[in-house]
């Protein structure tokens, strides 16, 4: 592929991601304000973008086995645990940015359990195993992911575990 053709799908990518959760996250607003066709609406095309951003992924050669994209998983989550959110707080707090260092430390804390949890899913897939079937949780406050039974609050940002978003 020619590099001018490969930056213009890798930014036709960036874009459709970034408008693929920017309309879910609209969807969510939408069901909470009381319009649940709206919100149908913004997940409906959220999808479609979701369909754009995959094609341009796949003739980026961007999707791949399980292991490996797990392995990518796990560069990725590094990437942000070692040098992406430690800058991006270290602008923030040069800045007196008080909401902005709240937002990376809740996402750097998230993203090195995510780095463990690829690593692990990644060695079993190497064996030829799933993981197992427990149930996952997320903390819609900062990102806190666990696996199996939840404590009473987030160990993050102490958020109380009920409303913690089960997978």
């Amino acid at each position: 592929m020619k590099k001018m053709t490969e930056n213009a799908l890798k930014d036709a990518f960036s874009g459709e991601s970034m408008a693929s959760m920017k309309y879910q996250i609209f969807s969510d607003i939408a069901e909470k304000e009381g319009y649940p066709n709206l919100a149908r609406m913004f997940r409906a095309i959220s999808y479609a973008e979701k369909v754009h951003a995959t094609n341009h992924a796949r003739l980026l050669g961007m999707i791949k086995s399980t292991e490996e994209n797990l392995q990518t998983g796990v560069d990725g989550e590094t990437f942000e645990v070692d040098e992406m959110y430690p800058a991006y707080d270290a602008i923030a707090k040069l800045q007196k940015e008080t909401g902005a260092e709240r937002s990376m430390f809740f996402a750097i804390e998230a993203e090195k359990i995510h780095t463990d949890f690829y690593q692990k899913a990644k060695e079993g897939v190497a064996k030829k195993q799933d993981m197992n079937s427990e149930d996952i949780y997320i903390c819609p406050t900062c990102g806190y992911t666990h696996i199996g039974e939840l404590e009473e609050k987030c160990p993050i940002c102490n958020a109380k575990s009920s409303i913690f978003k089960k997978f």
